[in-house]
């Protein structure tokens, strides 16, 4: 069971549920499964409400059960989600969980490589326990 189960839904579509975490940070919960972009690209605009709602710049992102990421969803991400947090000079702070399919993984390292580029600071794990951990060791 996540570690995450207990906490507020703050947003729930067919790409994941957003959580609100008691320590100031969002959890991010990616179902399985295709993905349509417009889904998509909603699912990343609440987060990023969310965020400023709260004043966070933390998340944990559970991309565990996470289909491979297309190129129009890479490209989006780029252009338009970690962009505007560069643009407002809002750095991020992201704990990752990789997806388990070898291909979302592969599909994992080039938005990575993106966001080196942006205002994302990111350190991946493979236990939610060690993310969460270093979630609150980042003030």
């Amino acid at each position: 069971m996540p570690l995450s189960s207990g906490l507020l839904v703050y947003f729930e579509n067919t790409i994941g549920r957003l959580l609100e975490h008691p320590d100031g940070y969002a959890v991010i919960r990616y179902h399985a499964g295709k993905r349509a972009a417009t889904d998509f690209q909603s699912f990343l605009l609440h987060l990023g409400r969310l965020l400023r709602r709260r004043n966070w710049y933390k998340m944990l992102a559970d991309h565990r059960a996470s289909a491979p990421f297309t190129e129009e969803e890479r490209q989006w991400l780029s252009s338009h989600w970690l962009a505007v947090s560069q643009a407002n000079q809002q750095e991020m702070v992201a704990a990752l969980l990789l997806p388990e399919d070898v291909f979302a993984r592969l599909s994992m390292n080039l938005i990575m490589h993106d966001a080196r580029e942006g205002a994302l600071i990111y350190h991946i794990f493979n236990d939610e326990t060690e993310a969460t951990t270093w979630l609150r060791q980042n003030q």
